[in-house]
């Protein structure tokens, strides 16, 4: 058995339809459409998801979800986590030093009432206080 004898098993496959072929074909005159109708015409296509008028699936279940593109910064309140407010320079990698982060925290927060005080040490557009 080798790629240049393959073929598929016997009865598996039948011979293309041959429509609006003459009467004797079987399918000539209407080619197997019927009388009249919107089916029965040329450039005839049905919507993908059109149930017969039925309000389709894809409207009749709730709309559910949403992301949003906005990155939300990790929050850390100063007060709590002493070490942080004690930073001489204050970026995204200083606070990495001190407070364990994932890796997927791009943004930070800072919140608390001291947080105002620290807006001067601030030296990464990725760190923001509160602006109470």
């Amino acid at each position: 058995m080798g790629l240049h004898n393959l073929q598929p098993a016997p009865g598996s496959t039948h011979p293309k339809k041959r429509v609006g072929r003459g009467q004797g074909s079987g399918t000539g005159k209407t080619a197997g459409r019927g009388q009249k109708g919107q089916k029965s015409r040329s450039g005839y296509s049905r919507k993908r998801n059109f149930e017969g008028g039925q309000m389709p699936l894809a409207k009749r279940l709730p709309k559910i979800g949403f992301t949003s593109r906005v990155v939300k910064p990790y929050v850390i309140n100063v007060d709590k986590i002493k070490a942080v407010a004690e930073l001489d320079e204050i970026t995204l990698e200083s606070i990495k030093g001190v407070h364990k982060l994932g890796k997927s925290v791009t943004k930070v927060k800072l919140i608390g009432s001291s947080a105002k005080d620290l807006a001067a040490k601030i030296k990464d557009d990725a760190v923001t206080t509160s602006r109470k």
